[in-house]
């Protein structure tokens, strides 16, 4: 069976299957370099009186004690303790260095018990991670200069984009939302789960869409048609719409690191069992890289039941083990493709005739949100025989106009990513029912067309306690029966 790119269809039929950032009062440097200061001199008094740091004595008498060796001094970055003080029990991340270029790493260690994550040879220094009731024991030891191992992000870290989709779904009020009110903490500043892109492949060449967050690449095509990189386009331009971050054209989640998982040729056809083994993948090494989203922007050639399918199998056992996965199936979210009429309000919004909606051949409706899929602009590697066949939509050197289900896909998938920043122990029954709980209604759609309606980045991401929306196949799971520690669903049961 092979794999298509685009999920098209007819209407009505069935679907082919860092510390704690900065605050008000805080007067620690809010970026990696220089930042915004504080009240310096006062905060610094501050620092020392907390730390039993000598002061300079006041004049009117003489000092018969030697000065102070500066470098036994310890310094703690302004705001720390009384952070730690307020969060004893959090994990916190700090950067240690020694005054006199002589770092005590195992006093470190042994006082704080705490965890060395990486040895800073350049500065003489070690990233440490230990619980924030322990900070005060580690200002005790001399000689040391500590500070907040602080998220550090790209000049000019307000993220853009002039696309419709962008306001359709609210994506750009989340992009900096504040963690909590009066918090100048945003949601930027939260980690973002790795999202993994099955599809043509990723170009990470395209540095400003990408930077460096193309952090594995992995080819599982055994189709003989196959380039290095993204030799179709269509990965790149997925991966761009969920996670890029170039000046007016960042995408849904533009902090996450992306894994790209290669299973298509130049002509954007694969094999399932291709598909399958990227879904292998990512259950063997989404630990090692944070694998929290996977976006399958594909659809099968030929229509079966979920019980007997082989994908379908597979990206449940994806779903099973924890990743959210967007693509066609039954526990996994689908997504339609809605068209906007150029307005970001859905209230007008419909289907367009090539977005596939109605009950699968288990009796699932489908889809069960959708987001915008018309006319959408991201990256394309120009070499791609995606950017040859659809020259007349390129609407700038490396970018070009498209649409499909395919791309609608990456929207909920990169929302996801956000979704899981802000909380990260949520597993994907909670994701699923975030996104259709808060869909917002699509009144002159076709009933179902859209699913629930039209995921709303905002609300979704703010969501309390979602619904389950698999609650009512929970009882079909059971043990694999080949001893794996991943649920398998009871096809037999379900029959």
């Amino acid at each position: 069976m092979a794999m298509l790119r685009n999920g098209g269809g007819t209407r009505g039929q069935s679907r082919s299957s860092a510390l704690w950032g900065t605050g008000n009062n805080d007067d620690s440097r809010s970026n990696a370099l220089w930042g915004k200061g504080g009240r310096g001199l006062v905060t610094m008094m501050a620092a020392a009186l907390m730390l039993g740091i000598p002061l300079a004595a006041s004049a009117g008498g003489k000092d018969n004690n030697p000065k102070p060796d500066p470098n036994q001094q310890t310094y703690v970055a302004p705001g720390m303790l009384a952070k730690a003080g307020n969060h004893p029990d959090k994990k916190i991340h700090v950067i240690v260095t020694a005054n006199d270029g002589t770092l005590p790493t195992g006093k470190i260690v042994e006082q704080t018990l705490g965890h060395v994550d990486r040895g800073l040879s350049l500065i003489d220094g070690i990233a440490l991670d230990l619980k924030a009731k322990d900070l005060a024991a580690l200002a005790e030891i001399p000689g040391l200069t500590i500070t907040p191992d602080a998220p550090a992000h790209p000049t000019g870290s307000t993220f853009t984009s002039n696309q419709l989709w962008v306001p359709n779904t609210g994506i750009d009020k989340v992009w900096n939302a504040p963690v909590a009110p009066n918090s100048t903490k945003t949601q930027s500043d939260l980690t973002a789960p790795t999202i993994a892109v099955v599809d043509s492949g990723v170009d990470a060449s395209k540095v400003a869409d990408f930077g460096g967050r193309v952090v594995q690449q992995v080819n599982l095509t055994t189709l003989p048609n196959n380039s290095p990189g993204d030799g179709r386009g269509h990965g790149t331009f997925v991966a761009g719409i969920a996670a890029g971050q170039a000046p007016n054209y960042a995408g849904a989640s533009p902090r996450s690191n992306i894994v790209s998982l290669d299973v298509m040729d130049d002509t954007g056809t694969a094999r399932t069992s291709d598909v399958i083994a990227a879904a292998q993948w990512i259950v063997a090494n989404k630990n090692t890289y944070n694998i929290k989203v996977a976006n399958f922007s594909l659809h099968a050639s030929n229509s079966s039941s979920f019980a007997r399918d082989p994908l379908d199998k597979a990206v449940e056992k994806l779903w099973f083990s924890g990743v959210t996965v967007v693509a066609a199936a039954a526990f996994v979210i689908t997504v339609g493709a809605a068209d906007m009429h150029g307005n970001p309000s859905p209230k007008d919004d419909t289907a367009p005739f090539w977005s596939a909606y109605g009950y699968t051949n288990d009796g699932f409706r489908k889809p069960e949100v959708a987001a915008d899929g018309r006319y959408m602009v991201g990256p394309i590697p120009m070499g791609s025989t995606l950017a040859s066949q659809k020259a007349s939509n390129i609407v700038s050197p490396g970018y070009i106009k498209l649409s499909g289900t395919s791309f609608a896909a990456p929207i909920v998938a990169g929302i996801a990513a956000q979704i899981i920043a802000r909380n990260p122990s949520w597993g994907p029954d909670q994701i699923k029912g975030a996104l259709m709980a808060t869909a917002r209604p699509t009144p002159s759609a076709v009933p179902g067309s859209l699913g629930v309606g039209e995921a709303n980045a905002v609300k979704s991401v703010m969501a309390n306690n979602p619904p389950n929306p698999n609650k009512a196949l929970d009882r079909f799971l059971a043990a694999d029966p080949a001893g794996g520690n991943i649920p398998v669903f009871n096809a037999f049961s379900w029959w």
